[in-house]
């Protein structure tokens, strides 16, 4: 018993809780302990069993019927001869409201459900503690209100003793915090109690060849726009009920963890072969499939999954994980709602995106890049009348890397803002040098792509103004291009932009079009001048008219909506003809010219070539 203790009285606890299993587990540790308990299964049952006799300490639940917890504290706070029993509440509420409305009304501590035996015990050992050095210290001011002048210095010391103690059962408390192993909202095991169980099956794998298990990384698709959309609370409702229900898909034996977030991971063993894994991840995304009913309304939701099959080659648990989390990410990257077994491919493929992305922020830092120049011709002339700029990387060892390769990682890692700036950059200056130089008798036009990264900078058409200004371009001949997504996502602050480029005479271009949305309506409500054909409806063009596809289509749309439009990836002269035929404006390809250095494109527009 704790060093304040009673002597050898034994402390009196009554337990409150409509739920039987609950009373009989905390009676049976309490008693154990030597403590005296009572029991109560709802609130008015216990307001009655203080009356007849105080009991020393209350354990109370929270949620009862007719009565909850919360009245029950009021009810004995008001009353002078149980106002100073310490109330500890016992709660499946984890919410921080529920926690100070808790102490608001006179608990003294809160202990949150499932709970631990051992942290009961510890908290009512605190609680009596404290209660008993109360005592204690009444005790002793009661002496010295008698003695005052002589016990002065004793009375001191009894109160630093006491605050000594206080201080050490506070720093217990917040070492007991820290050591928690629970996740606070859904109960499971947290990331160091699940690293705990992987690092014992790893070493028991050592031990015993023929033993095998896997870890199952998990992460939900699209648990970002439900928090977003609904909120914080119906998001954490969510997760509780993904845990419930993927505990439901689980032996057991097996392990499952909130890691963080919307991230679970899952540690399976005993495992019989890689057939017995599948089959859980399966029953996983099955059970997953199906719509969460929450309490403001239904949610659909999927997840993926990423496998790692346990191995003698496995010297850290950190790399199952990790290796886990990686397989995650590859079935994100194919389509999601679906698992993949991690493989050493993997493992590489990560590697290098890494080493990829290290470089480009390298290259960013060096202006590593350089601006290739597509031409665009007119169609009813032949004549070059504008060109595309494209970004290559000249990386120092690799040589020119695909854009391809390292435009999506510029875009994830907000990159693409200073590569896109420098890019505009470049293209304007090349083409006011190629206006200056008088090289045709027609002022030549430059399209320039715009990501949705770059439309997210705030400072966007300041960013524009200044490259313009400094480059002394007519903004008449500018072309900025962009995806028919770009426009459909936060569609009316795009409209505002595109709007301050309007003003501006600066073109607007949509790009591949007809690979995106299939709704045209944002064409009525955009300031859009030109239309670019997507190539993979070019390169169906054979020469017949049955293989027109939409490309008429689009056509008449543009030509009703008064904008131009741009073919792009033309390659034969038959599809040229047929785009002629459809009175099509501008064409850009492979046939005319591929992308070019400066120096070439300007010997291009110097031979004044026609096609």
């Amino acid at each position: 018993m704790n060093s304040l203790g009673m002597g050898m009285t034994k402390e009196d606890i009554l337990i409150v809780d409509d739920t039987p299993e609950n009373l009989r587990l905390l009676s049976k540790m309490l008693t154990k302990e030597g403590y005296n308990i009572r029991k109560a299964l709802n609130g008015q049952m216990a307001l009655t069993a203080v009356q007849s006799v105080v009991p020393d300490l209350i354990l109370l639940d929270i949620m009862m019927p007719s009565m909850d917890g919360y009245q029950v504290c009021k009810h004995l706070k008001a009353d002078p001869k149980t106002a100073e029993i310490p109330v500890i509440f016992l709660s499946a509420l984890s919410d921080a409201f529920d926690k100070v409305k808790a102490f608001g009304v006179g608990g003294a501590d809160y202990i949150t459900k499932p709970f631990q035996l051992e942290e009961v015990l510890t908290r009512v050992q605190n609680q009596l503690t404290l209660k008993a050095a109360k005592i204690q210290n009444q005790q002793i001011n009661a002496q010295l209100e008698e003695r005052v002048k002589e016990r002065t210095h004793q009375l001191e010391l009894a109160n630093q003793e006491l605050k000594r103690e206080i201080s050490e059962r506070m720093l217990l408390q917040e070492q007991l915090l820290k050591m928690a192993l629970y996740d606070a909202l859904t109960g499971l095991p947290n990331r160091f109690l699940f690293m705990e169980r992987l690092e014992q099956a790893l070493k028991h794998a050592k031990q015993h060849p023929d033993y095998r298990f896997a870890v199952l990384f998990l992460d939900c698709d699209r648990f970002k726009v439900v928090n977003d959309s609904l909120g914080h609370f119906v998001g954490d409702e969510l997760l509780v009920a993904l845990a419930r229900r993927l505990e439901a898909s689980l032996n057991q034996t097996d392990t499952l963890a909130r890691l963080s977030g919307d991230e679970f991971a899952i540690l399976l063993t005993e495992i019989e072969n890689i057939n017995s894994v599948t089959l859980v991840a399966d029953q996983i995304l099955k059970a997953l499939s199906l719509p969460f009913p929450l309490k403001r309304q239904e949610v659909f939701i999927n997840a993926s999954i990423g496998i790692t099959l346990s191995n003698l080659n496995y010297e850290q648990s950190e790399y199952l994980l990790r290796d886990a989390d990686t397989a995650m990410y590859r079935a994100k990257t194919l389509g999601k709602g679906q698992y993949q077994i991690f493989d050493a491919e993997m493992h590489n493929a990560a590697i290098q995106v890494l080493q990829l992305e290290n470089d480009l922020r390298r290259a960013v830092n060096q202006q590593e890049f350089i601006v290739h120049y597509q031409p665009i011709v007119a169609l009813t002339t032949g004549k070059i009348v504008g060109f595309e700029a494209l970004v290559r990387w000249k990386h120092p060892q690799q040589g020119l890397i695909s854009p391809i390769l390292f435009i999506p990682i510029a875009e994830e890692t907000g990159l693409i803002n200073p590569i896109g700036n420098w890019v505009l950059r470049e293209a304007c200056y090349q083409l006011q040098q190629w206006n200056h130089q008088r090289l045709t008798d027609y002022p030549l036009t430059m399209s320039v792509n715009l990501s949705a990264r770059q439309f997210a900078q705030p400072d966007l058409i300041e960013q524009i103004d200044k490259i313009l200004a400094e480059t002394q371009l007519n903004p008449q001949s500018l072309k900025l291009e962009i995806t028919e997504s770009v426009i459909m996502k936060n569609s009316q602050p795009i409209k505002v932009i595109l709007q301050q480029l309007q003003e501006r005479q600066i073109q607007l271009c949509i790009d591949d079009f007809g690979t995106g949305y299939s709704s045209l309506s944002y064409l009525h409500n955009f300031p859009i001048d030109n239309i670019k054909i997507d190539r993979s409806f070019i390169s169906s063009l054979d020469g017949k008219s049955d293989n027109l596809g939409l490309i008429s289509a689009i056509m008449n749309i543009a030509q009703a909506l008064k904008m131009s439009v741009t073919a792009e990836g033309i390659e034969t002269a038959q599809q040229l003809e047929q785009l002629r035929v459809l009175n099509c404006d501008f064409g850009q390809g492979y046939l005319f010219s591929k992308p070019l250095d400066g120096k070439n494109a300007t010997n291009l527009i110097e031979s004044a070539t026609q096609w």
